[in-house]
């Protein structure tokens, strides 16, 4: 596969070559190449794919735009100048409108508005790859703002007032009929897909191989995303490279980071599964449990510790659209004694789920198991 570029979010946030920032990056070395690689599987023109270059590049300018990051717009716009006019279409409007609804309100979507893509020409494969093209472009916004307050660089858009919690889903029923959690939870759920996710037999043996390195072979979910395999593979490497390296920041704040991020955007199946592992590994159930209980509105640092109220209060600025965290975030982390590598890992952790939040959001739906 060609790559554009060699570290596109080193050169858009201007990392300097001899600081702490490039050092922390290059200790997570499998988080940084697999972000650049979902950036090349997503934005490299392949053959025979029902959703050309022009378009995805069209779509990612506007999400960046959405997420008020001007350099990564102008990066998008860019790459557009260098190709052919794209016709405005009812297809196009209608991944527009897609995408607007993953920027801001990815816990508004329905399964309608899956059938609304169909019924504008996309298959579900491109649905797929749409969905992650979206939550991709989230993910970078939030990872080159947290670079730039790290770097000492400015940002747009910054405030110091804490994010509320957002609303979710409380219908008693999913799409199919199942029992609905209705309030998050640290109990474990299952997830249905609105979609079809691919059967293992339509896979062929190679990437039958993948989905088993990764242990997802009985899993709707991954083999969902499976409908763009290349995709899903570096994300998956980049998933791996934030979440589970040694050293830096203590495995249960990067869950709690994932926490708040879903807190935030009303994933109440990503909040099940990373508040139960923030509480499994810090021993502070009652802690993590207040912060999930946290109504719409509502200041998700409330009765923590400080360490925790700072790892909180940026997660949940990181996280809101457009992101909205300062130089002051990230002060107040270094006076609660965080190095550089344990500030990275921290914001890596809360924007990779400005990612995951997006696609089980709006490819289908928890279910109490």
């Amino acid at each position: 596969m060609t790559t554009y570029s060699t570290d596109l979010l080193e050169k858009l946030a201007d990392i300097a070559p001899d600081s702490a920032l490039k050092q922390a990056r290059e200790t997570r070395d499998a988080a940084t190449r697999h972000a650049q690689g979902s950036y090349d599987a997503l934005f490299t023109e392949q053959d025979g794919v029902d959703f050309s270059l022009a378009e995805r590049l069209r779509l990612a300018q506007n999400v960046a735009r959405w997420h008020g990051d001007s350099q990564l717009t102008n990066h998008y716009s860019e790459r557009l100048q260098d190709l052919p006019d794209i016709d405005e279409t009812a297809r196009l409007d209608a991944a527009l409108t897609h995408g607007e609804r993953l920027s801001f309100k990815p816990a508004s979507a329905t399964p309608a508005h899956l059938q609304a893509l169909k019924k504008a020409g996309w298959s579900a494969d491109a649905i797929v790859t749409l969905s992650q093209l979206i939550a991709f472009v989230s993910f970078q916004s939030r990872v080159l703002r947290s670079y730039r307050l790290i770097g000492g660089k400015p940002v747009e858009n910054g405030s110091n007032k804490p994010v509320g919690a957002a609303f979710w889903r409380t219908e008693p029923n999913t799409h199919s009929g199942r029992d609905a959690p209705q309030a998050f939870t640290q109990e474990e759920l299952g997830w249905e897909p609105w979609i079809p996710a691919k059967k293992l037999e339509e896979f062929d043996e190679a990437q039958q191989a993948i989905l088993a390195k990764f242990g997802h072979t009985d899993s709707d979910y991954f083999r969902l995303l499976g409908r763009n395999l290349p995709v899903l593979e570096q994300r998956t490497l980049t998933d791996k490279g934030i979440f589970y390296t040694s050293g830096g920041l203590p495995r249960k704040e990067r869950e709690l980071a994932a926490t708040v991020a879903s807190k935030i955007n009303g994933c109440i199946y990503c909040a099940s599964v990373h508040s139960r592992k923030a509480s499994q590994l810090s021993k502070q159930t009652e802690d993590v449990q207040r912060l999930i209980d946290t109504p719409p509105g509502g200041i998700l640092s409330k009765e923590q510790s400080p360490r925790w109220q700072a790892e909180i209060d940026f997660a949940a600025a990181l996280s809101a659209t457009p992101p909205v965290a300062t130089q002051q975030h990230i002060a107040t982390l270094r006076e609660q004694g965080l190095d550089e590598l344990e500030i990275v890992d921290l914001a890596q952790s809360a924007a990779f789920f400005a990612w995951a939040n997006r696609l089980m959001l709006t490819l289908g739906e928890p279910f109490n198991d």
